[in-house]
């Protein structure tokens, strides 16, 4: 089937998980909305945050979308379990990568770097429940860090005084992996990698997330012929010079999104 995969994200975080979906399935078409007027959501409420990933699932359908990728930890655990309920395609969804980390630390103790709305969640919670069993999870707010990048600012010395704050207490307890629990902050990579010491894994979401999507595909008998040439449309409600940075293809400024 040659419709095209749905990507939403608080802003241009989620094009990180869009890239690694590019490469693992490059006959896939996509559409991508970065909702930037309203980032961060991770300061919001529940029910704030469930209504923009509503009216982001309906225009994304609107254009004929097969399958959504939830680009936005805050909007997975706060909202995944409604869309699901309510919309027909199959949705993936992105959550802290906890497991992967638990099973890969050797001191048992993991740093997660998340956004408010992330780390309050229940489904948060019932990950790190599940899957830290013994493992010290050492939990921090990037506050400001989505910001941040959603101005470009990501290797400024702002972005890097940021992290060495937050980043202070988890070197302290002992971590040896680090948790990416936005899908902004991969692209802090490159100033992590200055501030942490060279042993700490530094772990994200985008290659299962990927995975997880071509499983679907193909699950759902949903998959493109083979050797398709893509189209991919990017969106924005801000200024696209952002996501444009972030991106080859032409971004288009829609008025959506208003909340």
């Amino acid at each position: 089937m040659n419709t095209p995969i749905g990507i939403f994200d608080s802003g241009v975080g989620g094009t990180s998980i869009w890239k690694e979906i590019n490469r693992l399935l490059p006959s896939e078409a996509t559409v991508y909305l970065a909702d930037s007027r309203n980032a961060p959501y991770g300061n919001k409420s529940k029910e704030a945050i469930s209504a923009l990933a509503v009216k982001n699932t309906e225009l994304l359908l609107s254009y004929n979308c097969k399958l959504i990728v939830v680009a936005c930890n805050t909007a997975t655990t706060n909202a995944i379990g409604f869309l699901r309920k309510t919309y027909p395609v199959p949705f993936v969804g992105i959550e802290p990568a906890i497991k992967p980390a638990a099973l890969q630390t050797r001191t048992k103790k993991v740093g997660v770097l998340a956004t408010q709305g992330t780390l309050s969640s229940a489904l948060f919670y019932n990950t790190a429940k599940l899957h830290a069993s013994g493992i010290t999870v050492i939990e921090r707010e990037g506050k400001g860090l989505v910001e941040l990048i959603e101005t470009g600012k990501q290797q400024s010395e702002e972005t890097r005084n940021l992290l060495k704050e937050y980043l202070q207490p988890m070197l302290e307890a002992g971590i040896d992996c680090l948790v990416l629990g936005c899908t902004h902050y991969p692209y802090l990579v490159p100033t992590l990698k200055t501030i942490l010491p060279e042993h700490i894994k530094i772990i994200d979401s985008g290659e299962a997330v990927a995975r997880q999507t071509k499983a679907l595909l193909q699950e759902r008998n949903l998959a493109a012929s083979p050797n398709t040439v893509p189209k991919h449309q990017f969106y924005s409600n801000a200024d696209v010079a952002v996501l444009s940075s972030f991106v080859k293809d032409p971004v288009i400024q829609v008025s959506f999104l208003d909340f």
